[in-house]
């Protein structure tokens, strides 16, 4: 049964985006858009096909999947500890908590030129803007996570004399999990936007300095086609990591977010 459920969601979500592609095909020759303005998805879909045959954006594709994912457990591992740290020691809190606001407010983008120039135009600048994106959204969820753990059971395990390691171990930590993989989730989202923004600013490959490229050559189609490659990479790190909360988080009902048993 949940497996039919399941084929009839994803039937459901595909007939709509084909639905969309059709729209779209079909506003482009009745009002006649210029290809530098709208390429018509066959376009779109050709020039993808071409990129992948030459094997241009694939070469492209793994310089940019390797930024991500760097970043992302560089950027995903700090916010983690630091979030862990924070959460526990309220003087930590009111000690570092204010400057890494200040950190994330500024946009990265005004600050990436400058990582280009400490770091270089190679891989490890993309990586560094990738892990400052990355690292909030895991650090600030960490934080709520560890501090939903019901008091009850704080109490409870201290008057049965329960170390603070333990406290910690039993009850806070399965606690956060659920928060500290939403937070996992929204940070490998952003990872793929932050290793392109680290491609714009100044690159020698990646999918990033291949739309600047195309861009440059009026090639809309070519552009449009790493869009979509981007897209479906953002959606299959996406389910990758819903896919490893399920594993880790087992004890929580996932489609409505509820305990099992509860």
């Amino acid at each position: 049964m949940r497996r039919l459920k399941r084929f009839a969601d994803l039937s459901m979500t595909l007939g709509l985006g084909l639905l969309i592609l059709a729209a779209w095909e079909l506003a482009v020759r009745v009002f006649a858009i210029p290809a530098i303005i709208v390429p018509a998805p066959t376009a779109v879909l050709g020039a993808l096909r071409d990129g992948i045959l030459s094997g241009e954006l694939l070469t492209h594709l793994w310089v940019t999947l390797a930024e991500v994912l760097l970043g992302f457990a560089f950027g995903a591992a700090f916010g983690l500890v630091c979030g862990v740290m924070i959460g526990l020691f309220t003087l930590l809190e009111n000690l570092v908590y204010p400057y890494i606001v200040a950190f994330q407010t500024v946009p990265k983008v005004a600050i990436a030129p400058i990582i280009v120039i400490w770091f270089g135009y190679g891989m490890a600048s993309k990586v560094v803007i990738t892990a400052t994106i990355a690292f909030f959204p895991v650090l600030a969820n960490t934080i709520v996570g560890l501090r939903a753990a019901p008091r009850d059971q704080v109490e409870l395990m201290v008057a049965f004399t329960a170390s603070r390691w333990q406290v910690f171990r039993l009850v806070r930590w399965p606690q956060a999990l659920p928060f500290i993989f939403v937070g996992l989730e929204v940070a490998m989202v952003l990872a793929v936007i932050g290793a392109i923004v680290g491609e714009f600013v100044g690159s020698q490959a990646g999918l990033g300095y291949l739309i600047l490229q195309r861009d440059f050559n009026l090639d809309m189609a070519g552009v449009f086609a790493i869009l979509l490659l981007l897209s479906a990479l953002g959606i299959g790190l996406h389910a990758l990591m819903m896919a490893l909360q399920r594993r880790v988080v087992f004890w929580v009902d996932h489609r409505g977010d509820r305990v099992v048993g509860a």
